[in-house]
């Protein structure tokens, strides 16, 4: 005989099923925003490769190199720029700049700082996001006024441009919401000798091409909305006379973070770090 109860406990159990199921889904989430955001404590990369979101403090663990965070100290502020500052092995060496991605300043960017460093390069990653990273699989990035993050790189340059080490030659390297300032700051600053944008997005006024003078490598996962922005922005810079390389690789998305589990992510930052290399030592070399 069936109880008054019944229907109650028939209700009750979708509901446990559901909150187990949200349950499973939030660590799924936790765990997938872990690797995404560059924090994952597991093995190095491969020696050929840059480091993964999976291999980040792996890599930074095994590093010879000598690394530091310093404070930049920003004009008319108290509040300095933290930085991470990989040194390569030999002086003196270009400085590139490494803005970092949604994530902020992860393992994963201080690893790729590292690795640059490896390759001959001063790199220097400031924390742009200051004490406000965003974490989880969908990150925003903070508001940060256009003006204000230009000021902060301006001061994050002079200081690399001061340091003993430096031959004066700088370049930047930026990811995703990096990329994108990196692209602004290009606009801003025309002396920038160099800049590697890896999926970020372009300017929207076709006047701003004009005002950049570095010339851009610009390498984009097919399968992000960023690379469907590509063509007019490779018009603009035509039609202005600037020199802008762009490759898309089909089926990537965010490859050089996300290099485990996707073959078009492998396939992509297999040809897309020696490019990058190959590209700043170009326009940053005698």
């Amino acid at each position: 005989m069936m109880s008054r109860n019944t229907p109650i406990v028939a209700a009750v159990g979708p509901i446990v099923l559901l909150a187990v199921a949200l349950g499973q889904i939030g660590v799924l989430s936790a765990v997938v925003g872990v690797v995404v955001g560059g924090d994952a404590p597991v093995a190095v990369s491969a020696p050929h490769l840059p480091p993964s979101g999976a291999t980040a403090r792996g890599d930074l663990a095994a590093s010879p190199r000598r690394a530091e965070f310093v404070d930049v100290q920003l004009p008319g502020s108290a509040a300095p720029v933290r930085t991470w500052v990989a040194y390569p092995e030999r002086s003196p060496a270009p400085s590139v700049i490494v803005v970092h991605d949604l994530y902020g300043l992860s393992d994963w960017v201080r690893s790729v700082a590292d690795a640059l460093a490896a390759e001959g390069f001063i790199a220097v990653a400031p924390d742009l996001f200051a004490d406000v990273t965003p974490g989880g699989i969908f990150a925003a990035a903070p508001r940060i006024e256009p003006r204000e993050r230009t000021n902060w790189l301006d001061a994050v340059r002079a200081w690399a441009l001061d340091l003993p080490s430096t031959d004066g030659r700088l370049g930047m390297v930026g990811f995703s919401w990096g990329g994108s300032a990196g692209f602004a700051y290009a606009v801003d600053r025309p002396e920038l000798a160099a800049l590697v944008v890896f999926y970020g997005e372009v300017p929207e006024t076709e006047s701003d091409y004009a005002r950049i003078d570095a010339p851009v490598l610009g390498l984009y996962g097919g399968d992000l909305r960023t690379a469907a922005t590509l063509p007019r922005a490779t018009a603009a810079m035509a039609a202005a006379g600037k020199s802008f390389e762009t490759i898309v690789y089909d089926g990537a998305t965010v490859f050089l973070k996300a290099q485990e589990g996707l073959d078009a992510n492998r396939r992509a930052t297999e040809d897309a770090w020696p490019r990058t290399l190959a590209f700043l030592r170009e326009h940053l070399a005698d």
